[in-house]
């Protein structure tokens, strides 16, 4: 049966890499039609090339970008050429985010406050104040990024937390306002998954992995693909009655 995200225009955030990048592959092989954006023009490049790799679709059905999610001009520039080259938006992937470094709160400093919310929070909140206006309704949907540290805190983490119990807030309010104009928000909370912002742990000791992969039931890592798969069936209509849904998936976390 044909996909029901065949045709659909997507724009992706954070999709230079990891997560981003493999529901961007993901999306591609149902035949979405996508906008790929992040801060790494390199990393575009890349995951456009990755998704003209099969005949489903051609790179030149879908378009990258580069964008900081973070600036509200560059973000309404960004929406306003993916809107000129399509006409509309059908679903948004908020995936843009940086991981935190781990450390006391009196070691921080206001510039790595203003980084991560910026990103992590902000971020969410310029996207999809600036692509409602463009997208299809009903039957359009947003899949904001939070993490299993969006409500399991861990010392040292505070403001990294912060932003993800934020994005799972600010993510549930958009469903409620949203909602009566047909337009879904749902969130996904990964767990430990191999991606290249997490490659200082991934691939640091023996040990350091070796408690990633234990510290859920299933004993290892998540991949970007665990990722992307559950990103999708939230974008498509099957899941059409969740809204304001957070989906964990993290094999599982040990508590």
């Amino acid at each position: 049966m044909p996909s029901s995200l065949s045709g659909r225009v997507i724009l992706l955030t954070g999709a230079g890499s990891g997560i981003g990048r493999g529901t961007a592959i993901k999306l591609h092989g149902l035949g979405a039609i996508l906008a790929i954006t992040d801060i790494n023009e390199a990393g575009i490049a890349e995951t456009l090339e990755l998704c003209g790799s099969s005949n489903t679709n051609s790179t030149s059905h879908h378009t990258s970008l580069a964008l900081d999610v973070s600036k509200a001009a560059d973000v309404e520039k960004c929406v306003m050429d993916v809107v000129s080259r399509y006409g509309h938006i059908d679903h948004v992937f908020n995936c843009a985010g940086i991981n935190p470094t781990s450390m006391p709160l009196t070691e921080t400093s206001e510039d790595y406050f203003d980084k991560l919310v910026g990103v992590n929070l902000k971020g969410t909140y310029n996207v999809t104040k600036a692509t409602i206006p463009h997208m299809t309704t009903p039957g359009g949907s947003y899949v904001n990024v939070s993490s299993i540290s969006g409500w399991n805190p861990s010392a040292g983490t505070a403001i990294y937390c912060a932003t993800k119990f934020g994005v799972i807030g600010f993510s549930k309010c958009m469903a409620l306002e949203l909602g009566p104009k047909g337009l879904r928000v749902n969130v996904v909370a990964p767990g430990y998954i191999d991606t290249p912002t997490n490659a200082g742990i991934a691939k640091g000791t023996a040990e350091a992995r070796g408690r990633m992969e234990q510290g859920n039931a299933l004993g290892r890592m998540g991949t970007p693909d665990d990722i992307a798969g559950v990103v999708a069936f939230l974008m498509g209509d099957e899941a059409r009655y969740m809204n304001g849904s957070v989906v964990e998936i993290d094999g599982m976390l040990k508590t």
